[in-house]
């Protein structure tokens, strides 16, 4: 275990803020770590909201990492890019991100600790390989990995302010009022089922712009650009607006009359600055098979 003694200079921050930037590690980590009681202040344990303020003296306790019972697999990687510090993937439809109860093998986890050994972040306090964010079992699309705890800091710090460029395409049902459009409505657990989000008033800010590429018979085929990330975002806010994603069965149906299962989403474009030279790098994926032949029929 590792302690880390840190002097309050200046007023103002919150603790678990004022923490995440000193330590270089998440504001969730940070809050776990007040939580466990392993963060003092001058000697008392405090809250992960407490106003930090000059000549306090803040004490640290970081546990070693963990190993996950996760092992390696050698599952293929469509691999659109790769040096020693980030790793840019392309996810097929139907595979897990990280491993869950049910889902212990075959996630890109999996293929991930086979294709990178130990050359991966461990930030969350856990050995996670690198997993900075994530998209749904059936979204198909592009990622990005982080190979060493300070590309996880930078990407996980341009997710926060926004500055990622994220673009998806989609099929929706029915046809939109309006070719392009943003929807602004605040996210957050459905109280009347925890497992699903929903348009709550006391949700977290989430903004998603839209345009329609193509109108089909029944749906409508559209670009989206996240301004935020909340979980299910796109699923969420075109469900809101009356137009569920095709084959979503969470937020609308799951049954439709081209077959398709799973909700119709692809990641097709992942932009950043990389988090050692500052260069901004843009990566976009064809549709996948399956998508192409809904668009088809």
């Amino acid at each position: 275990m590792e302690i880390k003694k840190i002097l309050v200079e200046k007023s103002g921050e919150r603790l678990d803020k004022f923490l995440a930037e000193k330590l270089e590690l998440s504001r969730s980590h940070v809050q776990g770590l007040v939580e466990n009681e392993k963060v003092s202040v001058n000697g008392k344990a405090a809250k992960a909201s407490l106003k930090v303020e000059e000549g306090m003296v803040i004490s640290v306790e970081i546990p070693e990492p963990v190993l996950l019972n996760v092992l390696p697999e050698e599952i293929k990687l469509d691999i659109l890019y790769e040096d020693e510090d980030v790793l840019v993937v392309n996810k097929p439809k139907g595979m897990v991100v990280h491993p869950a109860n049910g889902n212990q093998s075959g996630t890109l986890v999996n293929a991930v600790l086979a294709h990178c050994g130990e050359n991966l972040s461990g930030i969350n306090g856990v050995i996670r390989p690198g997993i900075v964010h994530r998209i749904d079992k059936d979204t198909s699309g592009i990622l990005v990995i982080a190979k060493n705890d300070q590309a996880h800091v930078s990407l996980a710090k341009q997710l926060k302010e926004h500055s990622m460029t994220r673009v998806y395409v989609a099929v929706v049902k029915g046809k939109l009022k309006s070719e392009t459009g943003t929807i602004s409505a605040p996210i957050g657990r459905n109280p009347k089922d925890r497992k699903k989000m929903g348009v709550v008033a006391n949700g977290k800010h989430a903004v998603t712009h839209y345009k329609v590429i193509k109108e089909l018979p029944d749906c409508s085929v559209i670009e989206v650009r996240l301004e935020t990330g909340r979980t299910h975002q796109i699923r969420v806010h075109m469900a809101y607006i009356g137009h569920p994603l095709l084959g979503d069965g969470v937020y609308g149906t799951a049954k439709n009359k081209y077959g398709f299962e799973g909700q119709a989403l692809h990641a097709k474009i992942l932009g950043f600055k990389h988090p050692r030279t500052g260069e901004y790098m843009e990566f976009s994926s064809t549709l996948p098979e399956e998508f192409l032949e809904l668009l088809a029929k």
